[in-house]
C-alpha cells in the first residue's frame, strides 16, 4: 500500500510542476490538487515496469503521478464511453462495466488499488482516442487494394491538455472526425434510432409492378414506404391498387436509395424495401468507421469519388465546381480505394490494353474473330517495337505483345485522360460507351472511372491553372486530333472513396453496396 511520498520523487514532481500554479501542491505527506484539494498518488517503479511503451509515455508526461485523479476528468472520460455509440463505436469495448462498478466504489479502494483502475482508465482513454481518430480496424489488414495513408497521431499530447485544463471532453472532440459527410452520417444514426423496431416482412415480386397495377404486394409495399416515412396517407394503405400517392412514394423512395426515380417497382426497388431498420443502422456504423479512416483534411483542391454513389465532385476552396456522373469498376474489377495527386491531362489519348483485359477479353475475342483488332483499331506491337499483322499474331504467347488503340472519339480512353500516380495503373477518362451513364447500375468497368462530359471537367481543372485555358483552346486541341499532355501544376488531390450513406434535406440516403462490404465491415468491428 501507499502511505507516503518520498522524498526524491516529491521534489522532482515539484520540480516538475512549479510552473503549474493552479496544478498541484504538497503537504508532509500528500500531493493534492491545489484546486480541488484531491489527492494525486504517485506510481512506483513495480508499476510502471508493468505498463506498456505508450501507456509509460502519457505517464511520464505527467511526472509519473496518478492521472485520472480529478472527479471532473473522470466523469467526462466514462461519459465519452458511454456515448461512443453515436460515432458507431461499441462502449462494451472500452471497459465500461468494470469502470463503472470501480466509480462506485472507488472511495472505498485503497492506495493499490486505486492505481490500478487509474491505469485502466488510461489504458480506455488511448483505446477510444485512436478509434474515434483513426477507426477500430486497421484498412490494410481486411483489404488489398485499400490505398489509405496512416494516420499517426501524438495522444499523449492530447491528454496532457487535457488533464491539465480539466478538458477531457474537448479533448475526445478534437480527435473526432470532423469532415462533413462523416457528420451527416452521424446524423443519420440519430435519425434511425428513432424509427419504431417493428418488424417488416419480406416482399417478393415475380414482374415488374406500373402505375395503377393491382397485385397484393401492392399492400406490403405501402406499410414499408409508410415505415420508412415516404407514405403518408394512412387510410389507402390497405388496398391492393397502385395509385398515384404509392407512386409518388415509391419515386421518392427511390430517389433516396439512388435508384432511377421512376415509380417502376422492379428487383432494384424491391431489395432496398426489404432491408430491414437493423441492417441499416449496421450499414450506418460500417460508413461511420470507413470514414475514421480518410483524410481529416481533404485540402484546398480535390477530386472526391464515391464509387457507391457513381458521382465525381470537383472541389476549390470548399466550393463544388463540377459534379458528374460516373462508371466504376464491376465486382470482379473493382475500382481500388486510394488517395494520390493529379498529375497531367491527355488529351486524344491513344490506349495500351492492360494484363487483365489481354488475358480476359482481348485473347478470347481475337482467337474468334482476327477481325477484332481491325474492328477496335489495335495495332500489336512485339517486344522490339515492330508492328505485327493480325494474321501474324500468335495468340498462344498473346502476352508477349503489347496492343495499343489508336486515339479518337470512339477510342476505349475517350478524348481526354486524367492521370495521378498509383500502384494499380487506373485513371479517370472519357468513354467509348457514353450510353452507359443513363444506366441505374453503373459499376461496369474493368476498374478505371469513367467520367460523363470530363471536356467539361478538364476545362474547369485547367481554367484554375496559374495560365488558364478557355473552352475554344480545348476544343482547338480536340480537333487537331494530335495527343496532347498538360501538366496540373496546382495542387489537386484525388480520393476514391467508398460510403454508401448519408442524411441530406431529402432525408436517409443509402445506396447500393456494390462491393458487398458493409455486412462484413461491421461483424468485423463487433468481434
Amino acid at each position: 500500500m501507499i502511505k507516503t511520498i518520498h522524498y526524491i520523487f516529491l521534489s522532482l514532481l515539484l520540480l516538475g510542476c512549479k510552473n503549474n500554479s493552479n496544478e498541484i501542491v504538497a503537504d508532509d505527506s500528500l500531493i493534492k490538487d491545489s484546486t480541488t484539494q484531491e489527492v494525486v498518488r504517485p506510481l512506483l517503479p513495480e508499476h510502471i515496469e508493468t505498463l506498456k511503451d505508450s501507456i509509460k509515455i502519457y505517464y511520464s508526461k505527467l511526472n509519473n503521478y496518478e492521472i485520472w485523479y480529478s472527479l471532473k476528468n473522470r466523469t467526462e472520460l466514462i461519459n465519452e464511453i458511454k456515448n461512443c455509440y453515436k460515432d458507431g463505436l461499441n462502449p462494451n469495448d472500452y471497459n465500461l462495466k468494470a469502470i463503472l462498478d470501480l466509480e462506485e466504489k472507488r472511495k472505498k479502494l485503497d492506495d493499490e488499488a486505486i492505481i490500478k483502475y487509474d491505469i485502466l482508465l488510461t489504458e480506455s482513454f488511448e483505446k477510444l482516442s485512436l478509434h474515434l481518430y483513426r477507426g477500430k480496424l486497421n484498412p490494410k489488414k481486411l483489404y488489398k487494394d485499400w490505398d489509405l495513408n496512416p494516420k499517426p497521431i501524438a495522444l499523449s499530447t492530447y491528454l496532457e491538455k487535457g488533464i491539465k485544463n480539466k478538458t477531457i471532453s474537448t479533448t475526445f472532440d478534437e480527435l473526432k472526425p470532423k469532415h462533413y459527410v462523416y457528420t451527416k452520417i452521424k446524423e443519420s444514426l440519430v435519425v434511425i434510432d428513432k424509427y419504431p423496431d417493428y418488424k417488416l416482412g419480406k416482399i417478393d415480386i415475380k414482374n415488374k409492378i406500373q402505375l395503377h397495377d393491382t397485385i397484393n404486394e401492392i399492400i406490403a409495399i405501402k406499410k414499408t414506404l409508410a415505415y420508412w416515412k415516404d407514405y403518408t396517407r394512412k387510410d389507402s394503405i390497405t388496398t391492393a391498387v397502385y395509385d398515384t400517392i404509392t407512386f409518388i412514394a415509391v419515386k421518392k423512395f427511390q430517389s433516396r436509395h439512388g435508384l432511377k426515380p421512376d415509380g417502376v417497382i422492379g428487383k432494384g426497388t424491391i431489395q432496398a424495401l426489404n432491408f430491414t431498420k437493423e441492417q441499416r443502422k449496421q450499414q450506418i456504423i460500417a460508413n461511420l468507421e470507413r470514414w475514421k479512416w480518410f483524410p481529416e483534411d481533404l485540402g484546398k483542391q480535390y477530386l472526391l469519388v464515391n464509387l457507391p454513389n457513381y458521382n465525381i465532385v470537383y472541389v476549390s476552396k470548399n466550393d463544388t465546381i463540377a459534379e458528374h456522373n460516373i462508371v466504376v469498376g464491376t465486382p470482379k474489377r473493382n475500382t481500388p480505394i486510394l488517395i494520390s495527386k493529379l498529375s497531367n491531362l491527355v488529351f486524344n489519348p491513344t490506349w495500351t490494353v492492360p494484363p487483365t483485359i489481354i488475358k480476359e477479353d482481348l485473347t478470347p475475342s481475337a482467337k474468334k474473330n482476327l477481325d477484332y483488332f481491325t474492328r477496335t483499331r489495335m495495332t500489336i506491337y512485339d517486344s522490339t517495337g515492330t508492328v505485327v499483322a493480325p494474321e501474324e499474331w500468335d495468340s498462344d504467347n498473346s502476352k508477349s505483345y503489347r496492343y495499343v488503340q489508336v486515339s479518337g472519339y470512339n477510342n476505349s480512353l475517350g478524348l481526354v485522360k486524367f492521370n495521378f500516380p498509383n500502384r494499380h495503373s487506373v485513371y479517370l477518362h472519357d468513354t467509348n460507351h457514353r450510353d452507359y451513364f443513363s444506366r441505374e447500375y453503373r459499376a461496369l468497368s474493368s476498374g478505371c472511372v469513367r467520367v460523363e462530359n470530363p471536356l467539361i471537367l478538364a476545362e474547369k481543372i485547367l481554367f484554375n491553372q496559374d495560365e488558364g485555358w478557355s473552352t475554344k483552346e480545348i476544343d482547338s486541341l480536340i480537333s487537331k486530333k494530335n495527343i496532347k499532355t498538360i501538366p496540373v501544376k496546382n495542387n489537386i488531390n484525388v480520393y476514391l472513396l467508398y460510403w454508401t450513406n448519408w442524411l441530406d434535406k431529402d432525408g436517409l440516403q443509402f445506396r447500393e453496396d456494390i462491393y458487398n462490404l458493409d455486412k462484413n465491415l461491421y461483424t468485423a468491428l463487433r468481434n
